[in-house]
């Protein structure tokens, strides 16, 4: 893999979108505490052992609809049988005595020396107690065997999961009340720029609101990660050496958003260089060139640009699954991308990749076409609320309007 850059501060060309996200993920290193929950408090938490079921599933032979269990070589003699016990669900089965059936129900045990279940709907219950059974019946029909989803001993769930509401229901249906998962991962928080204000405070001359850290905070919620939040830091070299110093000693991963390019206001890159090493701090890439990759001391770093749809698409391309690495989810959910007909010309492309806020818009006839927003600004906000997702817009590729295109839906890269 070629470097992106020489720390000691002389740029070569920026590296390409795929090299730079291997270049990360080669050195995300996942957390290793554990941690023992309640099933209760597991949602969104990663496995960090594989759960063995004690038990097999089903624990026993029952039955897989309501009806009446038989021995299917009674009905060549007859087609009425009469009904000699009645099973419910959470009841014990008495063997079933030649030549009847017996009432049952979904979940219910088959009885001993039954071999199939008639479903009701097949059958006409006689006011005499007996039952009328269709004229064919086939053995082993509609009955779950014990241990036909696994045997006692087998694994249920991997290590490296991330636990849904299915999973936790699997970890129920084996008895497990508590889990192994990996601690939260700890991500500290900081925006860079004099011009930032908190919402809820009157704005000054120059001032804008940052919407940075609330952007950072829900997107590391969705992540599962506990955040701390270093605030707002002043524009100087001191300051932000403070900051991102405090940072790591309580955190294990720092994020930044400003100051990651090279102008003289730009304090991010010279403080990480000098608390540690800056390995990447250009992709080539639309919105987000400037992305910055680094360590201070041991505690990995990744800096975003300022503007809030450069940090949303560099934090959901590089951030997300940087931390989804070192949270330990094994494997990586790769990204699904959609082909579509573009629904707009790209006649000029671009020497770096880019992406576009798109929607998914279904035609009449049946067929799907990806629009763009009016503006490529990486600073409207109110494009990411008018897209459902983003266009991957490969470099130096033009094409014309109803030609195939790759959207990445919203739902692929934010939990």
């Amino acid at each position: 893999m070629a470097a992106a850059h020489d720390c000691g501060g002389e740029a070569t060309a920026p590296l390409s979108v795929e090299d730079a996200l291997a270049l990360l993920l080669d050195q995300a290193r996942p957390v290793t505490a554990l941690e023992t929950v309640h099933l209760d408090d597991a949602l969104g938490r990663v496995l960090a052992e594989p759960l063995a079921s004690p038990i097999d599933q089903p624990a026993w032979d029952n039955s897989a609809m309501d009806g009446y269990a038989v021995r299917a070589a009674d009905r060549a003699e007859g087609d009425e049988l009469p009904v000699s016990q009645r099973i419910a669900a959470g009841s014990h089965a008495e063997p079933l005595a030649p030549r009847t059936a017996a009432r049952i129900f979904t979940g219910a045990p088959i009885p001993a020396g039954a071999d199939t279940v008639v479903v009701q709907e097949a059958c006409e219950a006689l006011p005499d107690g007996r039952v009328r059974l269709p004229a064919e019946i086939q053995a082993g029909r509609n009955i779950r065997y014990r241990g036909e989803q696994f045997r006692a001993g087998e694994q249920v769930l991997p290590a490296g999961v991330r636990l849904g509401p299915q999973h936790l229901a699997v970890a129920a249906s084996v008895g497990a009340a508590v889990l192994p998962v990996r601690r939260k991962l700890k991500v500290a928080i900081l925006a860079s720029g004099d011009e930032l204000v908190e919402p809820g405070q009157p704005l000054g001359p120059g001032q804008i609101y940052n919407s940075n850290r609330t952007l950072f905070r829900a997107l590391l919620a969705g992540l599962g990660c506990e955040v701390l939040d270093l605030g707002i830091v002043a524009d100087t070299l001191e300051a932000t050496q403070s900051a991102l110093a405090a940072g790591a000693a309580k955190a294990d991963l720092v994020l930044a958003s400003g100051g990651v390019s090279v102008g003289e206001e730009d304090h991010v890159r010279p403080a990480v260089q000098a608390l540690g090493r800056l390995d990447l701090w250009s992709v080539a890439m639309r919105p987000g060139r400037p992305v910055a990759f680094g360590h201070i001391g041991d505690r990995p770093f990744i800096g975003s640009p300022g503007n809030p749809v450069s940090l949303f698409v560099t934090f959901c391309l590089f951030a997300r699954p940087f931390i989804q690495r070192m949270q330990g989810l094994d494997p990586l959910p790769a990204l699904r991308r959609i082909r579509a007909a573009a629904g707009f010309d790209w006649p000029k492309p671009d020497k770096r990749r880019e992406y576009q806020r798109a929607k998914l818009v279904s035609r009449s006839d049946g067929t799907l076409r990806v629009e763009v927003f009016r503006s490529r600004s990486s600073a409207d906000l109110t494009s990411l609320t008018w897209a459902d997702g983003l266009v991957e817009l490969r470099e130096r590729l033009g094409f014309r309007a109803g030609e195939p295109v790759s959207f990445i839906p919203f739902s692929e890269l934010i939990p």
